[in-house]
């Protein structure tokens, strides 16, 4: 009976180490994705421990234990897939940054497995302002060795454009305010009460918010990044891209829909997300009748010479925005001489910064520090 009881874990951690390689399909559970990708060193030792129980427990000849010990044995490597990967990538990826962007000095590799056990950052002291009618941003203020004015990150969160708050993954905002730089997390108007361009001019809104304050917020003016979540990296893409000012150094994007004509093209009504229904309620209609909102909501559409610096950041097995978007994305910068990175990372899905010490979070950290340390001069 022991044994059975060790069976069925060891088969859920097969179930959920197969996120590593396949995508998540649409009826379960995506973010079972995330804890496989960005947490699976921590169930791979779970996994081990019970092929050890079960081994430890076997009698002679138990052919029983033995295919318990073999189970959690492809648990573990499954689990274990992202780190291997990770590494990978990881080797690369400065050379890639720097090839881009210049040298970047930093103190840290890109990935490493003792950061896996390493502390959460920790909190900075964080203002909340309202930089408009109902609007508000939350202002985390930059640990410096000096009282110079410094570059400020504004983040838009994700949520798909009907959802969504400022403090989503507020570890990254405290982690950013750590290395030195502000994070202005900002709120904007959602769907389905709110159209494009409502969210573009909220952007707006708030960059001209922190302008206008620099002097008392610390920052300066002229060096100010843009990164965005999913939906909001798609808005960081189209604002930076559609209406260039010289003071957004560059744009981050995680897991962005850079095109959502193309998006409600491959779209599904019965997908996760209901993509074209989403869409029409964010652009206020299919595109045959809101042609100019979806054009202007398409930061894919408005590369051009002018574009800032980027850096995209998607996992392949992203089920909720298709990776080939920031492939799109990335082909098309290359085509318009756009410094750029794409960072891909083969097992990972939406969200996986969500744990900074995972492997997702780690390169995700890393190529982050090294974009803003470079265009941010």
């Amino acid at each position: 009976m022991f044994r059975w009881l060790l069976l069925f874990p060891a088969l859920a951690l097969v179930v959920v180490g197969c996120l590593t390689t396949f995508k998540s399909p649409d009826w379960a559970p995506w973010k079972l994705a995330v804890l496989a990708g960005e947490f699976g060193h921590g169930l791979a030792i779970l996994a081990i421990a019970l092929g050890v129980m079960a081994w430890t427990t076997r009698g002679s000849q138990d052919v029983f234990a033995g295919a318990i010990v073999g189970v959690t044995a492809l648990a573990a490597v499954l689990l274990l897939k992202p780190t291997f990967q990770a590494w990978r990538v990881g080797r690369g990826l400065p050379e890639k940054l720097q090839r881009q962007f210049g040298h970047v000095a930093l103190d840290r590799p890109a990935f490493s497995v003792a950061a896996f056990f390493g502390p959460a950052p920790k909190a900075v002291p964080v203002e909340t302002f309202a930089y408009a009618a109902d609007l508000a941003l939350d202002f985390y203020h930059p640990v410096r060795s000096d009282a110079r004015p410094g570059p400020c990150v504004i983040v838009v969160h994700g949520g798909g454009w009907n959802g969504g708050v400022r403090g989503e993954i507020a570890p990254l905002n405290h982690w950013l305010a750590r290395r030195g730089y502000a994070v202005a997390a900002i709120t904007y108007r959602l769907a389905p009460k709110f159209t494009w361009p409502a969210q573009r001019d909220d952007i707006l809104e708030a960059i001209a918010f922190l302008k206008a304050h620099a002097a008392a917020l610390g920052i300066d003016a002229t060096r100010l990044v843009l990164l965005g979540r999913s939906a909001g990296g798609n808005l960081a893409e189209a604002t930076a891209y559609a209406a260039p000012d010289p003071a957004i150094r560059g744009v981050v994007a995680l897991y962005a829909p850079a095109d959502v004509n193309f998006a409600y093209a491959c779209g599904r009504e019965d997908d996760v997300l209901k993509s074209p229904a989403l869409l029409r309620q964010f652009l206020g209609g299919p595109p045959e009748s809101a042609r100019a909102a979806y054009e202007g909501a398409s930061g894919y559409l408005h590369v051009g010479e002018f574009t800032p610096p980027t850096l995209l950041i998607h996992g392949e097995l992203d089920t909720l925005v298709w990776h080939r978007q920031s492939e799109r994305l990335d082909q098309k910068l290359a085509a318009a001489g756009i410094a750029h990175a794409f960072v891909s990372l083969p097992w990972a899905t939406h969200g996986m910064e969500y744990n900074l010490s995972g492997p997702g979070g780690q390169l995700t950290t890393f190529a982050v520090e090294w974009f803003l340390g470079a265009v941010t001069k």
